[in-house]
């Protein structure tokens, strides 16, 4: 059968026949249902994060992994009802992340401000940035470094993966183990801030 009208055929086969034929590790089966439903995921994720380049990163997200994990691959509804609450959950996390990284920025800008405080609040203040900075100049250097670039210059996984030659499973892993270190280290100004960047 020539590839021509192998596609036709797959164009006229159901999503779950497309499935079983993905998990076959069928890479035309995979770009049908890629090209079928990509558009209206996109515009699924589109109304919610309001952002082009956030919604193309989750729906490719999604449809890699999608590929990369055929072969465990378990469907208990249908694939359409699969795909977006997959979808709905990935914009979860990123609104997630984006809320944390959001109050670190103004606690840091707290930290920072130039307003007419007390001095017993300008002390407290002081101790609070010092206690920080000391327990993340503890931490080991690649760590230390993986959740500046997250916390302070606001970068996803996948661009601090890429700046430090690293992967993305690594970069949740030093993520990970900084929060861990600073809940246990810091006071409880501190733990109170740690607790709402509680990463994943």
């Amino acid at each position: 059968m020539s590839l021509n009208k192998a596609h036709i055929v797959l164009k006229h086969l159901p999503d779950n026949e497309l499935i079983c034929m993905v998990k076959e590790d069928c890479i035309e089966a995979f770009e049908e249902l890629y090209y079928r439903h990509w558009k209206s995921l996109y515009s699924f994720a589109f109304k919610r994060t309001r952002s082009r380049e956030i919604s193309e990163e989750i729906v490719q997200e999604f449809l890699t992994n999608l590929w990369a994990n055929r072969h465990v691959l378990v469907i208990k509804i249908s694939f359409e009802g699969y795909i977006y609450t997959a979808i709905r959950n990935l914009v979860f996390n990123y609104m997630a992340k984006e809320a944390r990284r959001n109050t670190y920025q103004q606690f840091i800008k707290l930290f920072n401000s130039d307003l007419d405080n007390s001095t017993e609040e300008e002390v407290y203040i002081k101790d609070l940035r010092y206690n920080l900075q000391k327990e993340l100049n503890n931490l080991p250097s690649k760590c230390r470094s993986v959740f500046e670039l997250s916390r302070k210059e606001n970068k996803s996984n996948k661009q601090i993966a890429n700046e430090l030659g690293i992967s993305e499973k690594t970069v949740e892993g030093h993520l990970t183990k900084a929060l861990k270190r600073l809940r246990v280290s810091l006071n409880t100004g501190i733990l109170m801030l740690v607790i709402m960047l509680v990463y994943g």
